[in-house]
C-alpha cells in the first residue's frame, strides 16, 4: 500500500557520515531520513515502512552555520558507577561541555516522498492494510503526528501534506546527477552488530528512485 507524502522547511542536515567533526549534508534527504518522516506521522510495529522515490522539488542550495553543540554524551559505565555508589552527578555541565561547530546545511528545502509499507510478523489479528492506509491518509489530511518531523536535525521542523500533485522538476535539476554514494538506512536485523548500508544515487530530473533493500545496489 502506497502513499504520497509532501514536505517542506527552511533548513535540513541529513549528515555525512564520512565527515566526523563539521557536520556536512547530503545533497539530498536520505531513504533513512524520509523513512523517519513518514514514521513520525504514523509508526506501528505491524507495519514496515519502505521508501520508494524522492523528489527534489527546490533547486538544491546549501548554506553555511555555526552552532553551540554539546561535546560529550552520557556515558552508561559511568551512570552505572554512581548508581552503585548512590552519589554522584549524572548530567552534563553544558558550560562545561560546550563547543562551536560548522555545518553545511540545505536551505529552503521542498521534497515529495512516494513510500509504501509492508505487513510485518507483530501485526495483531485484526490489522490489515486497507486499515493502516486508511489511519495514514487520514492522519496526513488533518496534520497528525507522533512527533513533529523533522529534516535530519530536530531543530529543522518539517511542514507535511498529504500531495495530490507532484510539483514540477526545477530547471536547475533537468537531466541526470551523480549523487555518488549515500546513507541507505541501518541494519537492525542483527541487533548485536549494527551496520550502516549505502546505495550510488542517481538524481535524474529531480527524482531519486531508491532500491530495494535487499538488491544488490545496497551494499553493506
Amino acid at each position: 500500500m502506497a502513499i504520497c507524502m509532501e514536505v517542506w522547511g527552511d533548513y535540513a542536515c541529513f549528515s555525512r557520515p564520512e565527515m566526523k567533526v563539521e557536520r556536512v549534508s547530503y545533497d539530498v534527504m536520505t531513504p533513512s531520513a524520509a523513512r523517519g518522516l513518514v514514521e513520525a506521522i504514523y509508526y506501528h510495529p505491524g507495519l514496515r515502512w519502505r521508501i520508494d522515490r524522492i523528489h527534489v522539488c527546490s533547486p538544491i542550495q546549501f548554506t553555511n552555520l555555526r552552532r553551540n553543540e554539546v561535546k560529550a554524551v552520557a556515558n552508561s559505565r559511568t551512570a552505572k558507577t554512581i548508581m552503585e555508589r548512590g552519589k554522584g552527578e549524572l548530567y552534563l555541565d553544558t558550560t562545561q561541555e560546550i563547543q562551536q561547530r560548522a555545518a553545511l546545511l540545505l536551505k529552503n528545502v521542498h521534497y515529495v516522498i512516494e513510500a509504501h509499507f509492508e505487513m510485518t510478523e507483530d501485526a495483531a489479528p485484526g490489522d490489515n492494510p486497507g486499515k493502516f492506509q486508511d489511519i495514514v491518509k487520514r492522519r496526513l489530511n488533518r496534520g497528525q503526528c507522533f512527533h513533529q518531523p523533522y529534516f535530519g536535525c530536530r531543530e529543522f521542523p518539517a511542514n507535511f501534506r498529504n500531495c495530490s500533485e507532484i510539483p514540477p522538476c526545477p530547471p536547475e535539476l533537468l537531466g541526470q546527477r551523480d549523487l555518488g554514494w549515500m546513507l541507505y538506512d541501518m541494519d537492525y536485523s542483527n541487533p548485536e552488530d549494527i551496520q550502516p548500508r549505502f546505495f550510488r544515487g542517481i538524481l535524474n530530473n529531480g527524482i531519486l528512485d531508491v532500491p530495494q533493500w535487499d538488491s544488490e545496489e545496497v551494499r553493506g
